[in-house]
């Protein structure tokens, strides 16, 4: 089953920032990791958060950190940040149980 990916508005200005090729990159992680397997959680690369009801998971494509939760066939991009970025935004952002 294919999950649809949708971007939140303030993850199409975040990756709209982004350099091009780490765009082209995590372009091609959402394509290889969110569209067909989003809960399959790995050591290094997608981890379920702990914790938090929101974001429920978060993908690692090298200094950058993309969180999303998953909704029926629907992935729901929140952020994608880089790693220095990630305490605080989680901080200001992240919904505890």
């Amino acid at each position: 089953m294919a999950f649809d990916i949708i971007l939140a508005p303030e993850a199409v200005e975040d990756f709209k920032g982004l350099k091009t090729h780490v765009r082209t990159a995590v372009r091609d992680a959402l394509e290889t990791h969110l569209r067909h397997e989003p809960a399959k959680t790995s050591r290094s690369r997608i981890k379920r958060l702990r914790g938090l009801r929101r974001p429920q998971y978060r993908l690692r494509v090298g200094d950058i950190r993309i969180f999303y939760d998953i909704s029926g066939a629907a992935v729901e991009i929140l952020a994608i940040i880089t790693k220095s970025e990630t305490e605080s935004w989680l901080a200001q952002f992240g919904n505890p149980e």
